[in-house]
């Protein structure tokens, strides 16, 4: 059996938010860190702590409807963002698609500025 650690992040962070916990706690891995930098910089979380050697302590805010990653992770081109806004995202200009580019995880806003593509990871409004 497989196990998606970025999912499970996900949905722990969504389930926190909506029975108004504080802080939750979740497993720790380079891409897990990097997706909730991005979600962290657009206000859908607070701060992040390392919580032993394994895992992260997530001080949450409040601030997520939905959270849930992309599977498969498709690809995306440099100028197919628009495609996937509509698939995945409620309305325009709400919410972030995070994907994995050669510059790093960033936001699908980021990623048209910046020309890149990538595969899709995640979700959050």
């Amino acid at each position: 059996m497989k196990h998606d650690l970025l999912s499970d992040v996900l949905s722990t962070i969504k389930n926190g938010d909506s029975i108004g916990k504080d802080f939750v706690i979740v497993g720790k891995s380079a891409l897990t860190k990097n997706v909730l930098d991005v979600m962290k910089k657009h206000g859908f979380i607070g701060e992040i702590e390392n919580f032993g050697e394994r895992e992260l302590k997530i001080m949450l805010l409040g601030n997520v409807n939905a959270a849930r990653s992309i599977r498969p992770r498709y690809s995306v081109r440099a100028d197919g963002y628009d495609k996937y806004k509509r698939r995945f995202l409620p309305a325009s200009g709400v919410g972030i698609i995070i994907i994995s580019t050669s510059r790093g995880v960033l936001d699908h806003r980021d990623g048209e500025e910046k020309k890149v593509g990538g595969k899709l990871l995640a979700y959050v409004y």
